[in-house]
């Protein structure tokens, strides 16, 4: 009797489910959308959401620059990471998983993922199913922050352009009747008749 043995057959040997079940898991990762049996996808399911706790734990230590964490931190990860190598084999799936998809539920306790039932397949018609990440709720409102931060940053050098522009207008009209004061006083010195000279007395003849 099987009592308090977890899990599905499917059939398979013990090594072969275990191997199936990674790639599940890390397809799953990669990709962020699966398509599978129902009774395979309840599986991954738990599989999937107990190696998402164990990056989501690490808290704010995945959003630190590596280089500034301290020892405790890095042994944490480290530990962290070879639970998650555990069940998923591929490397690149563990690096998204602590990149990527751990920070994005730090808010979130449990319920990471969703299945959708999508009918039956085709010529034995198995019951078929999605499974696929919960997506960040907070995205739409941290992309909304970073347009208004990039447009307020493009918005800057327009407005300091436009005050310079400001500052140089007045000095410009103010310099300009002093050139237009010195070609008036040439032209009034040049209208003044020209003063005659005494002419010079001659000398009476002896």
């Amino acid at each position: 009797m099987r009592h308090q043995r977890a899990g599905v057959h499917l059939s398979r040997t013990s090594a072969h489910r275990k191997a199936l079940f990674s790639n599940l898991v890390a397809s799953l990762f990669t990709y962020e959308r699966i398509r599978t049996t129902d009774a395979k996808a309840k599986q991954t399911r738990r599989l999937a959401e107990r190696t998402i706790t164990w990056a989501r734990r690490l808290g704010d230590v995945l959003t630190k620059d590596p280089e500034k964490r301290n020892d405790e931190e890095k042994a944490r990860v480290v530990h962290a990471v070879r639970m998650a190598r555990r069940v998923v084999r591929d490397r690149g799936a563990v690096v998204k998983l602590f990149d990527e998809i751990g920070p994005r539920y730090l808010a979130r306790h449990g319920g990471y993922t969703r299945i959708v039932k999508i009918g039956q397949r085709p010529g034995d018609a198995a019951p078929m199913s999605l499974l696929e990440l919960i997506p960040d709720e907070n995205a739409a409102a941290r992309a909304a922050k970073d347009e208004g931060e990039e447009a307020a940053e493009a918005k800057a050098p327009k407005t300091k352009a436009k005050s310079e522009a400001k500052e140089t207008k007045p000095a410009a009209r103010k310099a300009a009747p002093k050139a237009s004061a010195k070609p008036a006083a040439k032209s009034a010195k040049s209208d003044k008749p020209a003063a005659k000279k005494p002419a010079a007395k001659k000398k009476p003849s002896k």
